[in-house]
């Protein structure tokens, strides 16, 4: 079976990081990410959860958009975030 290189970006210090974590477990990062593909492979799927940022839920970007258009209206009330999110539905 042949082999081929892959190459993508990340951030400097995350690298860094990231090698220091695979040098203590014994590992190169190509052994680590070649870990990681075969895993994907035969479950299908990332190993790990994998989640949005609730922040940008459309439930609150539509409860900031409100409260904003408030604000404009000159109607400076601060709210809390429970209180953010009632606004939205």
């Amino acid at each position: 079976m042949g082999q081929t290189a892959v190459n993508f970006r990340m951030d400097d210090e995350l690298k860094e990081r990231f090698v220091e974590v695979c040098h203590d477990m014994g590992l190169n990062a190509s052994t680590a990410f070649t870990i990681f593909a075969k895993t994907v492979v035969r479950e299908n799927g990332i190993p790990f959860p994998v989640s949005a940022d609730s922040f940008f839920s459309d439930n609150n970007l539509l409860a900031i958009r409100r409260a904003k258009e408030r604000l404009d209206a000159g109607d400076g009330v601060t709210k809390r975030f429970s209180e953010l999110e009632a606004l939205a539905k």
